[in-house]
């Protein structure tokens, strides 16, 4: 069953009694909240999403958005989240329950999936392999990674690449994509079509919008990839599209720093990593034009897919 079967007021009964069960790649989660914004995201983002009895349903993530307890919900009124019932951030104002949703299954994933070696990086796959995408913060991975999306590439994941330790391959987690501030706009424009839902303002990052996975990539969720490209893009004004190679070590170096398990790994995350640096090809992507960008990475996967054949 999908949530998009789900009435609304079905939604809102299951989420502010048993909860809602959902399955968003390897995870399974229970959502439970009595917050309109929370219900309204999930109708607008996990349509295609699958759902089951969240009473006989396993779920790794039991998770929960509420206002506090506290009387200062009636006079600054906020939201918690709760993880097996513990609140591992402080409160948010209530107008940003659903991003902090998102943001609290990220932390879910990263904290506790350690069968995987996880990455701070999104990850998109066409014609048989994947870009692993890491950036620091305005760097304009978001943008290229849904105007990717947008254009017919698979969405693995906006926020974590999560390699298989056993087998070296990334499993999908296509969850909505994170959009910020004027990366809103860009998208809007690049395609009228793309569903984004209603922004919250005034967060820590800003203006925060969530826009719609693709339902193909959902729809193969389930279906893992094999990485061949670790590829850091950068958007700079006025700059030409420009695909540099960049150096192994250096990569090497990048993704350790910025992967969540790797010192909890020990030995085993070094060797996946290492793994993953000898089946790609690493490259610095410079880009001003979202139209142009899509077009370099498409003749990548096609001078993939002449090389395959």
């Amino acid at each position: 069953m999908k949530l998009l079967q789900l009435s609304p007021s079905d939604l809102r009964q299951q989420l502010a009694g048993e909860g809602v069960w959902l399955r968003t790649g390897p995870f399974s989660l229970r959502v439970r909240s009595r917050l309109p914004h929370v219900a309204e995201g999930l109708t607008d983002l996990y349509g295609q999403f699958e759902v089951r009895n969240s009473r006989q349903a396993f779920a790794d993530f039991h998770v929960e958005l509420n206002p506090p307890s506290t009387l200062r919900r009636w006079f600054r009124p906020q939201v918690d989240f709760s993880f097996d019932g513990t609140l591992p951030f402080k409160p948010l104002p209530l107008d940003q329950a659903y991003p902090m949703l998102e943001w609290g299954l990220n932390w879910c994933v990263s904290m506790h999936a350690h069968h995987y070696l996880i990455i701070h990086a999104a990850v998109v796959e066409k014609n048989g392999l994947a870009a692993i995408l890491p950036a620091p913060p305005g760097s304009g991975k978001s943008t290229l990674t849904a105007g990717l999306v947008l254009s017919g590439w698979r969405l693995l994941s906006d926020e974590l690449t999560l390699i298989d330790r056993k087998t070296g391959l990334l499993h999908a987690l296509p969850r909505p994509v994170s959009l910020k501030n004027q990366s809103i706009d860009v998208i809007r424009a690049f395609d009228p079509e793309a569903f984004i839902n209603r922004a919250s303002h005034d967060t820590a990052k800003g203006t925060v919008a969530h826009m719609r996975p693709p339902r193909d990539s959902v729809l193969r969720q389930h279906e893992p990839a094999r990485p061949g490209w670790v590829i850091f893009p950068k958007w700079e004004a006025d700059a030409d599209t420009q695909l540099t190679p960049h150096s192994k070590a250096l990569t090497f170096m990048f993704l350790a720093q910025n992967a969540f398990n790797y010192s909890h790994l020990g030995a085993d995350g070094f060797r996946v990593g290492t793994a993953l640096i000898e089946k790609t090809e690493c490259y610095d992507f410079k880009y001003s034009k979202l139209h142009e960008a899509v077009a370099a990475f498409d003749r990548l996967a096609a001078s993939n897919q002449t090389a395959l054949s």
